[in-house]
């Protein structure tokens, strides 16, 4: 039986006030305070309850884009402790407001860890 991490510390990897628009969608930052992580899996995102495709969502690793779809357990999504990690949607616009944005994701010896935040897009 995996490790049951609580929601509460979950919420803590996402760096809030990050969420904004840019050229091609939008965006918002994580960042680990718990300790380096590894998840070999990354489920699509949501956005006030509607699931957005894996091939529409990045992350930088390395100065390069690589899609959710890439992540697999030989290329896992790393997220260092103290290390921010911005997530791209390519796409979707998000009007100025509040928004739920749902993470989920498979860490290796754990299983399916999955949280929910609301922020704010800046005006």
């Amino acid at each position: 039986m995996g490790i049951t991490v609580p929601g509460f510390l979950l919420k803590r990897v996402y760096a809030k006030g990050s969420l904004k628009n840019n050229d091609s969608g939008f965006q918002f930052d994580l960042k680990n305070s718990l300790g380096s992580g590894y998840a070999k899996e990354l489920f699509p995102l949501t956005l006030d309850g509607q699931e957005v495709p894996k091939e529409k969502s990045y992350f930088m690793l390395d100065g390069k884009e690589v899609c959710f779809t890439a992540v697999s357990p030989e290329t896992p999504f790393t997220l260092a402790k103290n290390k921010a990690s911005t997530i791209f949607v390519k796409g979707v616009s998000l009007s100025q407001g509040a928004h739920k944005l749902g993470i989920a994701f498979v860490v290796q010896g754990i299983g399916k860890l999955q949280f929910d935040v609301t922020d704010s897009v800046a005006g």
